[in-house]
């Protein structure tokens, strides 16, 4: 087996804000490689923390730094790996970040009493503040939960053209998440030309990155989901109408159910013609769980259509003829089961270059049969080992994620990309 290579450091001088398809090639992506954060999640609690099992860090990291090492082997730079902590611990050198971080976790935790050590807390050092931010742990006496969650980045934005969407988490364990791709946003030097290209939802509403896909230049889906309301939904929209090129938002109606959390969990693109999907919701005579939305005539109004099938409404926004390849193959227990483990949510690298789990065998036997070469994370890094890569054939790897997979979350939820390249 490869030994797993250490997160680097990335350079983010030539970062840019770029996405407009799932599939272009990934040119920069954020990510958080597992850490103490998941160490401390307690047996008792774990629920509360959104975790239906506890992890073994030493060898969820390794799996987790071994899909890095893809990614950075795909993209061709070993600077195409943006660790979030690396990220805030850097925006932490700016005395204004930390102090508004600490304003912001005072202003949501009221609860636990944590402005009553505000001025504490404004007095930590960065790498102080950076450990309490993600693990709880800190010189004063109160207790803070860790964030497990935050190896799922995805869910912490979302990136359209040149704007940055910040979610709205829906549950109390994931709110000091968005606080932090916040203070990243707003303070990190790297993304000091995006400023004004940064969205912030109103109030009230929920929404979290894994609701929202990138079909196309013109074209986003957005689920309406157990963790996105559908307040979250028209306020995303009309700041996509108003602020990007983005011309049509397709709705579509998701279970509101744990193992349905988000829609990526149930519709990834895996190539520009290609998309993997958990057939029970978007195979049939008559699904009915998409609406179709487009720019009204005044800021705020919008035209709204009820569609019958995503295929179609895609099919036509797209211009091109799509495939829905089934998660879990033809066997509808096996599509629940694979559902269930992360069979649908595939992240595209480059156009037709994907990584899933490896446990998700029938799901990966039908991409074989829908013209994938598949193999393992391992293959794919000693076949490349003293080459570059170069996307042409359609592939699909595998991780083991043996790990990673009890975090209920899989390679595309791990993923916020940045900035893709057409």
């Amino acid at each position: 087996m490869l030994s797993a290579s250490p997160p680097t450091t990335p350079t983010t001088d030539a970062l840019q804000l770029d996405v407009r398809s799932e599939t272009d090639a990934l040119q920069h992506v954020i990510v958080h490689t597992p850490g103490q954060e998941v160490a401390l999640v307690p047996p008792d609690s774990r629920l509360d923390l959104l975790f239906d099992d506890i992890l073994f860090v030493e060898q969820a990291r390794e799996e987790h730094e071994l899909m890095c090492r893809v990614f950075e082997k795909v993209v061709g730079t070993s600077g195409a790996v943006l660790q979030i902590s690396t990220l805030l611990r850097e925006a932490f050198e700016v005395e204004e970040a930390r102090f508004d971080f600490v304003d912001h976790i005072c202003s949501i935790a009221r609860v636990t009493n944590l402005q009553a050590f505000e001025q504490e807390m404004k007095q930590f050092s960065a790498d102080e503040l950076l450990r309490f931010a993600l693990t709880g742990a800190s010189p004063i006496p109160i207790i803070v939960p860790p964030l497990p969650n935050l190896m799922f980045t995805r869910d912490l934005a979302a990136i359209v053209h040149d704007h940055a969407i910040i979610s709205h988490p829906a549950t109390a364990a994931r709110q000091r998440e968005g606080i932090v791709i916040k203070i990243i946003l707003n303070y990190h030097p790297a993304f000091a030309s995006f400023r004004d290209r940064i969205v912030e939802l109103p109030p009230g509403v929920t929404f979290e990155g894994g609701d929202l896909l990138v079909a196309g230049p013109e074209t986003v889906l957005i689920g309406l989901s157990e963790r996105t309301s559908f307040g979250g939904i028209m306020a995303v929209a009309e700041a996509l109408f108003e602020r990007t090129p983005i011309e049509h938002v397709i709705v579509v109606d998701v279970p509101k159910k744990r193992s349905y959390m988000h829609l990526d969990t149930v519709f990834t693109f895996s190539a520009p013609d290609q998309c993997v999907v958990f057939p029970p919701l978007f195979v049939g005579d008559d699904p009915g769980n998409v609406v179709h939305l487009t720019r009204g005539n005044a800021p705020g109004h919008f035209s709204c259509t009820v569609e019958a099938h995503l295929k179609d409404t895609l099919e036509m926004l797209l211009d091109r003829s799509l495939t829905f390849i089934p998660c879990g193959g033809s066997d509808p227990l096996s599509q629940q089961r694979e559902q269930w483990t992360d069979g649908a949510n595939f992240f595209s690298i480059a156009p037709g270059v994907v990584i899933g789990y490896e446990r998700n065998r029938r799901t990966f036997d039908m991409m074989r049969e829908y013209g994938y070469r598949v193999t393992s994370v391992q293959g794919f890094l000693s076949y490349y080992a003293e080459s570059e890569f170069v996307p042409g054939e359609k592939v699909a790897i595998k991780l083991a994620g043996t790990e990673l997979s009890r975090g209920r979350g899989g390679p595309r939820c791990m993923t916020l990309p940045l900035a893709r390249s057409a």
